[in-house]
C-alpha cells in the first residue's frame, strides 16, 4: 500500500452496448460484479478512505453493493465524458493525495503486478503522467499512441481522427494513468467539449501534460485482455472465462486437484485445502470454503458453504449455505439447504434432502428422506423414507431425536415431536406423540386380511 497515492475508479456509465436495464459495472464474471474486482484490486495499493468510485447509471445500487468496502463515492449525476467525472470530484481528489491513479469499473482483469510495475515506474520518473499502452490485433475504436523516433509518447489519436497512416497503429491507449495531482488539476479546467461526442476526454490530459513542457512515461502491457473492458454480452462471457481460468490454475498451484479444470465453474473468493480433488463439472460459488483431502465428485453444485477435512460429497449434490464437518460423506442425489450443519462422520445418503437440521456425529439418513427444522443427536438410523412434517400449513415446528435412536423406514415424524435417547419407531409409523428414552413406538394401523376378497 501505498501512502501517497489515492485511486479513482470512474464506473458512472450506462453501458448501452450490453442491452440491459443493469448498470454494466454491475454484471458478474467469476462470481463477483465488475467493480467488486477493481475495488479489490485498488485495496493493494490504497485504503478505502483514499479510494473514490464515481457513481452515476444507478448509483445506489452500486454504492450497496461496496457498501461494506469502505470507499468513497463521487456522484457523476450527468455523464459527459472521463475528463468531467474527475472534474466533478475535485474537492475530494485534489488534495486526497500526491498521486492518483485511474481505473474503470469495467475492467476486472488488470493484474496487481501490472499496476505495481506502472506506480514503481512513476513514481521513479518525477514525470507528471504515467500510462499503460498495449497492442491489440484489431485496434478499431481505441486511441492510437504515438511516439517520436526515441520511442517516447508524444501523444494520443482518437480512433475518428486517425489519419490512414496513424489507423495501422495497433498500440492503443486502454485509459489508465497515474497522475501527479497537483499537475491534473492545475491543467484539467482546461479541457473542452469540442469534439464530436460533446464530451470531456481524460485522454485531452496528455496534450495538455505535453503542451506545458512536462513529461510522460508509458508501460506497455504484453496481455491486452488485461486492460480492456467489456461492451457486450460476449466480451462479458470471454471474461468469465479468464477469470474462472484463472481461479483454477491458482488452486491447482496451491495443491488441488482439478479432474478437467476446463469444465468447473469456480467464483474467485472459493477456497479449497491442499490435497483435495474435484472431479469434472464441478460449481463452486460464493464463499464456498472447501478443507485438505476432499473429494468433490463430478455435478456437484456448493454455493456459500463450508467443508471441514476429509469430506467426501459423490456424483450430483447441492449444498447451499450448509456446514459439513470432518470426514462426512454427502450423496450422490443429495441436498442441503440452508442452515444444514452436518457433524462429523455423518453419512447423508442419496436423494436425502436437509434444511435447517443438525447432524450429530457418527448419525446417518441413507436413503430417501426430508429432515427438515431437526436436531438429530449422535450415532443416529434414520430409515429410507422418512420424513419429518416440519409445517402445519402456517408455522414450522421442530423435531428433535436423540443419541442412538433407530427411525424405521417410512416413518412421518409430525412436529413438534421428540424421539428419545435409544427409542425406535417402528416402519411404517407416523409418530405424533413424544417417545420415552428406549421405547418402541408403533404409530400404524393393525394389518388385517380379507380373505377370498378378490373373487367376492
Amino acid at each position: 500500500m501505498t501512502d501517497d497515492l489515492a485511486i479513482v475508479i470512474l464506473a458512472a456509465g450506462l453501458g448501452t452496448r450490453m442491452k440491459s436495464r443493469q448498470a454494466k459495472v454491475l454484471h458478474r464474471a467469476g462470481g463477483r460484479t465488475l467493480i467488486e474486482h477493481v475495488v479489490r484490486l485498488a485495496a493493494h495499493f490504497a485504503p478505502p478512505e483514499r479510494t473514490y468510485v464515481v457513481i452515476g447509471h444507478q448509483a445506489e445500487a452500486v454504492r450497496s453493493v461496496l457498501a461494506a468496502t469502505g470507499v468513497h463515492f463521487i456522484e457523476q449525476t450527468e455523464q459527459l465524458g472521463t475528463g468531467h467525472a474527475l472534474l466533478v470530484g475535485r474537492a475530494q481528489l485534489e488534495n486526497s493525495a500526491r498521486n492518483l491513479l485511474v481505473l474503470y469499473g469495467d475492467v476486472p482483469l488488470l493484474r496487481e503486478g501490472s499496476v505495481r510495475a506502472l506506480l514503481d515506474l512513476h513514481a521513479g520518473s518525477k514525470r507528471a503522467c504515467s500510462l499503460l499502452t498495449t497492442e491489440v490485433a484489431n485496434p478499431s475504436g481505441y486511441g492510437r499512441i504515438l511516439r517520436n523516433e526515441d520511442g517516447k509518447v508524444t501523444g494520443i489519436v482518437e480512433h475518428k481522427a486517425c489519419t490512414p497512416e496513424q489507423a495501422r497503429i495497433r498500440e492503443i491507449n486502454p485509459g489508465i494513468y497515474c497522475f501527479r495531482t497537483q499537475t491534473l488539476f492545475a491543467h484539467i479546467g482546461k479541457l473542452n467539449r469540442n469534439n464530436p461526442a460533446r464530451e470531456y476526454y481524460l485522454t485531452d490530459m496528455i496534450h495538455l501534460v505535453r503542451a506545458a513542457g512536462l513529461g510522460l512515461e508509458s508501460l506497455k502491457v504484453t496481455d491486452s485482455s488485461e486492460v480492456l473492458g467489456i461492451n457486450n454480452r460476449a466480451e462479458l462471457a470471454a471474461m468469465d472465462a479468464v477469470l474462472r481460468d484463472r481461479k483454477a490454475r491458482e488452486l491447482m498451484m496451491s495443491g488441488v486437484t482439478l479432474i478437467r479444470p476446463e469444465t468447473c465453474v469456480i467464483d474467485s473468493d472459493v477456497e479449497i485445502g491442499a490435497d483435495s480433488v474435484l472431479g469434472p463439472c464441478v460449481a463452486l460459488y460464493g464463499k464456498t470454503s472447501i478443507g485438505a483431502d476432499c473429494i468433490v465428485r463430478p455435478f456437484t453444485t456448493i454455493r456459500d458453504s463450508v467443508l471441514a477435512d476429509k469430506v467426501t460429497v459423490e456424483e450430483c449434490c447441492w449444498i447451499e449455505s450448509a456446514r459439513v464437518d470432518s470426514g462426512a460423506k454427502i450423496g450422490p442425489y443429495a441436498r442441503l439447504r440452508p442452515g444444514s450443519d452436518i457433524g462429523p462422520d455423518v453419512h447423508i445418503g442419496n436423494f436425502v434432502e436437509t434444511k435447517k437440521t443438525k447432524m450429530g456425529r457418527g448419525s446417518k439418513a441413507n436413503h430417501l428422506a426430508y429432515l427438515g427444522d431437526a436436531t438429530v443427536g449422535e450415532k443416529v438410523n434414520v430409515g429410507a423414507g422418512t420424513i419429518t412434517c416440519n409445517y402445519d400449513g402456517v408455522n414450522k415446528h421442530p423435531t428433535t431425536i436423540e443419541d442412538g435412536a433407530f427411525i424405521g423406514t417410512n416413518n412421518s415424524l409430525v412436529a413438534p415431536v421428540k424421539i428419545g435417547k435409544d427409542a425406535y419407531t417402528a416402519a411404517g409409523s407416523t409418530i405424533t406423540e413424544d417417545v420415552p428414552d428406549g421405547a418402541l413406538a408403533i404409530g400404524r394401523g393393525r394389518q388385517v386380511n380379507k380373505e377370498n376378497w378378490k373373487k367376492k
